[in-house]
């Protein structure tokens, strides 16, 4: 009968017992320690090269959500109240507000990161961060980022929300995607939506205006776009064409300052790395 019994598992029951009970009782000390510890410092911490929320201002936030917490008991402190409020703030994307054993209540705090600048037809201007969020302007710092203007109607009621219409979508895509590639995020520096809802791009480089269309593809636009300026531009130079045209698929249109056109048809065999990179690796090898 007595070698029917598992030994061994009723050792680990009890091992996880012992374990259990002393996690509850590490626990309640805290919490008995806690609550006779008063708070003797608040600590921030504000990482990014963002600066749309400043220290000030958190400081602010937490002094309306709970008062001043410095000299007051860790107990009193509705840690969760802070953090909603902090959360509230349409700059902040993550916070996290906890209290050690020393007395110590740490604020962390992620912001939000732009990565579009929007201006719509009735002039409001608000930013889109990497999550896809339209979030407002800040009075403590101007991001710098692609802007997009023009025909733009997707409408901004001041508070973070998502996007609505198709076009801001598409260029939102954008956005990223030239954000993702070291040559077009030096070289594209506008998005404009004319009247067909074709999103346009302006190069830093080049007086000429390069017509996406939408965010369909980008793949395939941009590799057809890096073949262009590789083979085409220096044979021709810069100022020879007012207009890029990606639209189609597998060419590219161009209009010429002197009012024709001519048709340089390309075909994209490779997967699209990072276009900088693939430039150096090209000169490199010649």
């Amino acid at each position: 009968m007595l070698k029917r019994i598992n030994w061994k598992g009723i050792l680990y029951g009890f091992m996880w017992l012992v374990s259990l009970s002393g996690l509850v009782l590490l626990m309640s000390f805290i919490e008995i320690k806690k609550g006779d510890q008063k708070c003797k410092d608040v600590k921030v911490i504000l990482p990014g090269r963002n600066n749309f929320i400043e220290r000030d201002e958190v400081d602010r936030i937490l002094l309306e959500a709970g008062g001043k917490l410095v000299g007051r008991y860790l107990n009193d402190i509705n840690i969760h109240k802070l953090e909603n409020s902090l959360k509230n703030n349409p700059f902040i994307e993550y916070a996290k507000v906890y209290a050690d054993m020393d007395g110590i209540v740490h604020v962390q705090i992620r912001q939000r990161e732009p990565i579009l600048r929007v201006i719509n037809m009735a002039n409001v201007h608000f930013y889109i961060d990497v999550n896809g969020l339209k979030i407002p302007l800040s009075d403590n710092f101007t991001a710098n980022v692609l802007v997009a203007n023009g025909f733009i109607d997707e409408d901004f009621s001041g508070k973070v929300d998502t996007l609505n219409s198709k076009l801001v979508k598409d260029l939102y895509r954008t956005a990223q995607f030239i954000k993702a590639d070291t040559l077009w995020d030096n070289q594209i520096e506008q998005l404009f939506v004319d009247l067909k809802g074709d999103i346009e791009m302006v190069p830093r480089v080049g007086d000429h205006k390069i017509i996406l269309g939408d965010a369909d593809s980008l793949q395939t636009k941009f590799r057809n776009l890096l073949v262009f300026y590789k083979k085409a531009i220096p044979k021709v130079g810069w100022d020879t064409y007012k207009s890029i045209n990606l639209k189609y698929a597998n060419q590219i249109v161009c209009g010429k300052n002197k009012f024709d056109t001519t048709k340089i048809v390309t075909e994209i065999n490779q997967p699209l790395t990072d276009s900088l990179k693939l430039e150096n690796q090209e000169s490199t090898k010649n």
